[in-house]
């Protein structure tokens, strides 16, 4: 059974209310931590966000222990918010001494080691859904704490792009990714149970990656001459006809070792599963070989909508927002909502959404959530006619810039008091952005749709108590500073007596 923390202390440990944290630092960890201890000694809090973890995260099946549930929160803000892999989060829970102190672990004395499918395991328990909650007591922590226009919430809109785990996708290179992987993995189900005939299997990957690059290095000539371009035209066609047969042998050669298999043995279930991806990979090749015989072939335009932008995160989306120097984007929209005083309140991955159609839904659960918003503000990316009216049964000040030509009510409205003080700090959004960025949320490695939520949601939360941890510290070191002063007054007052 996990235990959520262990409260028994050991020999040397250090409570986690003792701990001290620099608060001069700007080093996100000590801020992370910093949140994190505040968290663990407010025991309301702390009582909300265990009974979560210990609701969400299942017991081991397995019937050992398992690791705490701190331990798994606090490593799986650390991974997202100081924007780590595995490799460095593990050799930091191993060697790093104030992020033991804050798992438990007694400096002199224990030099307990965590492999590293044990923390890929354990972080990957947090769900998006746990996650929300979590987030959801930070941002109302942090709201008390800081007590800045408290009773109303003046929130700000925007989206931006997390890129996915993938290569810039062509149609010969995804169709080699697609042959590539049947390959291995019939050379894998082969070996599992004792089937000849793919003992060449590297050497015919060899030979396919080898046309596959020709067909990559061939370009169209800009010569003048008719006939020149014509020859060179031509000679593009017969390197993509050749890929193309090298590539249907390939998988004429793999459809048949799966039908003998069928017919020789029958097989268990966990062969059918295989099996089953083997011809997912090949459904995806065909695909691939279409389109590249209508492109080179046929020269037809490939409509968007036909084209598959990675065969291993399929929900990849090819995203282009018309930013300098970033024509284009692969990976999801994120949009999120931020209050005035810097916590994100709720975000939503938008998958073949845009900014435009999700306005309502991602306002309203922002809504439901904090029921204290009382305006938002927006971008023209998000407007359309229909938001204005839906948006307007929702928000007392919906600040939504309108696109093109303004009516007289519209150019009033967007004049008003109202809704300039919603605008006034708009901008803002934009740092928070960029912070997620530079925290994380730039680029996601993690495979999966499910894999890319759990992602993004780990990082909204990491960033919040990371937020905590710093506005934590800002008090701490006015509170130093006014100490310092009231200690140098009364030294002076005891100077100036004595000196009477």
């Amino acid at each position: 059974m996990r235990k959520v923390f262990d409260e028994q202390m050991k020999l040397g440990e250090v409570d986690i209310s003792k701990l001290v944290f620099d608060p001069k630092s700007r080093d996100e960890i000590p801020q992370l931590l910093c949140g994190l201890q505040y968290i663990y000694c407010n025991i309301e809090v702390k009582n909300k966000i265990f009974e979560l973890l210990e609701k969400h995260i299942k017991r081991s099946k397995t019937g050992r222990t398992g690791m705490d549930l701190w331990k798994i929160l606090v490593m799986g803000t650390l991974r997202l918010n100081c924007n780590w892999n595995y490799d460095r989060l593990k050799e930091t829970v191993d060697q790093h001494a104030s992020v033991r102190e804050m798992l438990g672990h007694v400096k002199w004395l224990d030099f307990t080691k965590y492999p590293l499918q044990t923390l890929k395991d354990n972080v990957s328990l947090l769900t998006p859904e746990l996650l929300m909650q979590i987030n959801d007591i930070v941002v109302v922590v942090g709201q008390n704490i800081i007590k800045k226009n408290a009773g109303k919430i003046r929130a700000r809109c925007d989206s931006f792009v997390v890129e996915t785990n993938v290569h810039y996708p062509t149609d010969i290179n995804l169709l080699f990714d697609s042959v590539r992987k049947s390959v291995e993995l019939i050379v894998r189900f082969c070996e599992e149970y004792g089937i000849t005939g793919w003992r060449q299997s590297g050497f015919l990957l060899k030979k396919l990656r080898r046309q596959k690059h020709h067909c990559e290095k061939l370009k169209h000539s800009t010569s003048k001459d008719l006939y020149k371009q014509e020859q060179k035209k031509q000679d593009i066609k017969n390197a993509h006809i050749k890929y193309i047969k090298q590539a249907l042998l390939l998988i004429e050669r793999i459809t048949e070792t799966i039908k003998k298999e069928l017919i020789n043995s029958s097989s268990t279930i966990i062969a059918t599963a295989q099996i089953i991806e083997i011809e997912g990979f090949i459904v995806n090749a065909r695909h691939q070989i279409n389109l590249v015989e209508r492109r080179i072939l046929k020269e037809e335009i490939i409509p968007h909508a036909d084209k598959i932008f990675s065969i291993f995160e399929k929900h990849t989306e090819w995203i282009s927002k018309g930013k300098a120097g970033t024509p284009q984007e692969l990976g999801l929209r994120v949009g999120i909502v931020e209050d005035h005083n810097g916590f994100i309140l709720t975000h939503m991955v938008m998958e073949k959404n845009v900014d435009s159609t999700v306005v309502e839904e991602l306002i309203s659960d922002a809504k439901k959530r904090f029921p204290e918003i009382h305006s938002c503000s927006f971008d023209k990316g998000f407007w359309s006619p229909k938001n204005k009216e839906k948006l307007k049964p929702i928000l007392p000040v919906p600040a939504l810039l309108k696109k093109g030509r303004l009516s007289q009510a519209d150019r009033e409205w967007q004049k008003s008091e109202e809704f300039q003080l919603a605008r006034k700090k708009h901008q803002a959004v934009e740092s928070a952005i960029n912070a997620l960025e530079n925290h994380g949320l730039d680029y996601c490695p993690d495979r999966g749709i499910k894999g890319f939520k759990c992602y993004v949601a780990l990082a909204i939360t990491a960033r919040n108590i990371q937020k905590l941890g710093a506005e934590l510290q800002k008090k701490e070191l006015f509170r130093q500073k006014q100490s310092q002063l009231i200690k140098n007054g009364l030294d002076r007052k005891r100077q100036s007596v004595q000196a009477a």
